[in-house]
């Protein structure tokens, strides 16, 4: 008998501890600091995706346009996910990581730039702008070296690599800032060269000429 006393007394501290655990999670994951950057977070991926596909309806027009032009894939989900599954472990068994509050304010800068760069690359290419690659040159592709591109061969990839990667700073977020870092660097440094390709092929010596003078906008890929 004084064996399932001591025994369902050891059981109460367990719960005891359990539940004051589980409080304090919920409290961590309900405290103003991931409210704030939950909220960011949210709130820049849903403007991002909208205005992508705001963008494309006014220049291409309903019928060219289709939910691709949202930018949402299987991998960027996925992605996404881990980020999130990240931020909710590190912000209950880390918490003070995420106080680092000149960190999470530069990742929003860097959000915000991302997402001028891109759109002003997007606003001044126009109908020569488009998220698939152009295998075939058509009568209004025009090559665009004026406004933002008279600084950045290709300042779309530069504002979504900045607006991607400060994401994840913005959360504070150490492991899903280093991947998100290398995955899309390593789908802009394959990419770039296979768009270019064609380029080369629709423009010849023009583009050549601008693209020895102008920086490609992702590091490390000339």
């Amino acid at each position: 008998m004084s064996f399932l006393k001591h025994l369902w007394g050891d059981l109460e501290v367990q719960i005891t501890i359990l539940t004051l655990y589980c409080s304090a999670s919920f409290s961590e994951i309900f405290s103003y600091t991931a409210y704030r950057q939950l909220s960011q977070m949210f709130l820049s991926i849903i403007f991002f995706h909208s205005s992508e596909y705001i963008l494309a309806l006014a220049v291409h027009g309903k019928s060219n346009v289709n939910l691709k032009s949202l930018l949402i894939s299987p991998s960027y989900l996925a992605a996404m996910f881990f980020s999130l599954l990240e931020y909710l472990i590190e912000i209950v068994l880390f918490p003070g990581m995420k106080e680092y509050w000149w960190i999470s304010n530069l990742g929003l800068v860097m959000v915000i730039v991302g997402e001028i760069i891109r759109k002003a690359a997007i606003i001044t290419a126009g109908y020569s702008f488009t998220h698939l690659i152009r295998t075939n040159r058509e009568e209004n592709h025009r090559l665009i070296t004026h406004g933002i591109y008279r600084f950045i061969r290709h300042p779309a990839y530069c504002g979504f690599f900045i607006w991607s990667v400060g994401t994840q700073i913005m959360l504070c977020n150490p492991i899903s800032t280093i991947g998100f870092a290398i995955v899309v660097w390593r789908f802009f440094a394959q990419r770039i060269p296979y768009e270019e390709y064609f380029l080369r092929q629709f423009f010849g010596s023009s583009y050549d000429e601008y693209a020895r003078g102008v920086p490609s906008g992702v590091p490390f890929v000339k």
